[in-house]
């Protein structure tokens, strides 16, 4: 028996579980995908108006977070994915210091998922690293370490 298959956590009293460290989306996965599949639906139409801060307001606006809701994220990325790439790039400033503190925090967070998902769907890694870049300039390295520290995953 290796040492590598037995889960010592099991056996020790003070280790903390992720459900222990923030409070779980109250959404069940069921709410999360319809309220994920009605954004998505309201976005399209804000950006055929061409308002793109509203859109990403509406994308990111209460994302899915937690255990058992991969469905609602996987299309809350593909959402905010679809709003960076029809974004010119001289654009990108006014649209980042229109969002507020959490929302830019919760697009750091969009923006690191799609760097972890190389060749998914329409993620475009320029297009994210021109993002990751004018959010940085707009929202400082403060906006990298609350991404880094929140449980929160998108």
């Amino acid at each position: 028996m290796s040492f590598r298959k037995i889960d010592i956590d099991i056996y020790d009293e003070d280790v903390l579980l992720d459900t222990e460290l923030y409070e779980p989306d109250p959404r069940d996965p069921a709410q999360a995908l319809a309220d994920a599949k009605q954004k998505q639906a309201v976005v399209r139409s804000t950006l055929a108006k061409g308002d793109i801060p509203g859109a990403l307001d509406i994308a990111l606006d209460s994302a899915p977070y937690g255990p058992h809701v991969e469905e609602a994220k996987n299309l809350t990325l593909q959402t905010v994915v679809s709003i960076l790439n029809s974004t010119k790039s001289s654009e990108i400033s006014n649209v980042v210091k229109a969002l507020s503190q959490d929302t830019q925090d919760t697009l750091m967070k969009y923006l690191y998922k799609g760097m972890g998902m190389p060749g998914w769907g329409d993620v475009s890694g320029s297009v994210l690293l021109g993002w990751h870049e004018k959010l940085t300039e707009v929202a400082g390295t403060g906006c990298i370490v609350r991404v880094m520290t929140d449980r929160r995953t998108v």
